[in-house]
């Protein structure tokens, strides 16, 4: 975290930028913007046409000249003036106007774990397009930790996993920063694609892009784990002959389909915690690993983590909004700071 806690403090609102959804904060008011990351836009006249739910809706089903881009990849920000725009519209005039009416308004957003300086000034130059005067960048993984409840400023050792769309971020806090941390370049985008491909290949299907979600349909009921359903249909288009189709897949291919990005995450929780230190490691035996992020409600995956390593796996109560509530919750001067000071001699 490269803000103070009395930095954070001074700030107005919050953005979390994430690559599915971008959330807004605003000290006072609460949770104000949570919307997909998406904007539709008219490639002929530049025009931004829709933002958020609608762009989303829109994704696949329009014409040539009407484009659905995301300004947020990685949770980096790759298109600034899009997101930009995109942020104005999201959080309409009214809210606009109660923060220019702010003196020297300050901002706070969320950056992912060892993001480079580009990616940090990418995110501090879209909201310094929206007015603020100043941007406190805060870790992903401390912002989630605060907002999910966990003793992060105690000497204990605590374990977060934030499951995000394109990149999974797993770190041990201990004194309310980051002792050993990890980021995986897999996320829920890439289970979906893992099953999208299976049953291109096995089926021969496409699915539609704005669908629903593929995991909700492939891993109903018990998900991941092998209690759930032998089989479920899904609707889809055949890839010959482009007509509707439906099939019966049977779920334990699909849990073998998704098992290579599934094991990429596995792979990064074991460097983590043998990077770490071994008193904090016994500490994790006990506490286990906090889940937040979207994708932490792929349904089963908890189970799975909870077989795979052997301690206790939990899930935040609201895992999609932890990021964004714990730099509310910093704003707002709920977190206490830690006082380290030297002893006198």
């Amino acid at each position: 975290m490269t803000a103070s806690l009395e930095q954070l403090r001074r700030c107005h609102f919050a953005v979390d930028l994430g690559a599915a959804r971008t959330r807004v904060y605003v000290k006072g008011a609460g949770l104000v913007v949570d919307q997909p990351s998406a904007a539709a836009v008219n490639t002929r006249t530049g025009a931004l046409i829709a933002v958020g739910e609608f762009a989303e809706k829109m994704t696949g089903r329009t014409p040539d000249y009407i484009r659905v881009v995301r300004p947020v990849s990685g949770g980096t920000v790759v298109d600034i003036e899009m997101a930009q725009r995109m942020l104005r519209h999201l959080l309409g005039d009214k809210i606009r106007r109660n923060l220019r009416r702010k003196p020297r308004l300050r901002a706070a957003a969320c950056t992912p774990h060892d993001a480079d300086p580009l990616a940090q000034r990418a995110a501090i130059e879209t909201l310094v397009g929206l007015g603020a005067r100043r941007v406190e960048l805060v870790d992903t993984l401390i912002a989630a930790a605060v907002g999910c409840g966990l003793p992060v400023e105690r000497a204990e050792a605590t374990m977060i996993m934030v499951c995000g769309a394109a990149a999974t971020q797993v770190a041990v806090l201990s004194l309310g920063s980051i002792v050993t941390a990890e980021r995986i370049p897999v996320g829920g985008e890439a289970v979906d694609h893992a099953i999208v491909q299976h049953l291109r290949h096995e089926h021969e299907l496409m699915l539609p892009s704005q669908s629903v979600r593929p995991l909700q349909l492939a891993l109903s009921g018990n998900g991941l784990t092998s209690q759930g359903p032998a089989s479920t249909e899904i609707h889809g288009r055949d890839v010959a002959t482009g007509l509707a189709r439906s099939v019966q897949v049977d779920t334990a291919a699909v849990r073998d389909a998704i098992e290579t990005p599934l094991t990429a995450v596995l792979d990064g929780i074991g460097r983590v915690l043998r990077n770490c230190p071994p008193d904090l490691v016994a500490d994790l035996a006990d506490r286990g690993i906090m889940m937040v992020g979207g994708s932490a409600l792929l349904p089963g995956l908890d189970q799975m983590l909870r077989h795979a390593t052997g301690m206790p796996v939990h899930i935040a109560e609201r895992p999609d909004v932890c990021a964004v509530q714990g730099l509310g919750y910093m704003l707002e001067g709920r977190i206490e700071p830690l006082s380290l000071d030297p002893l006198a001699t």
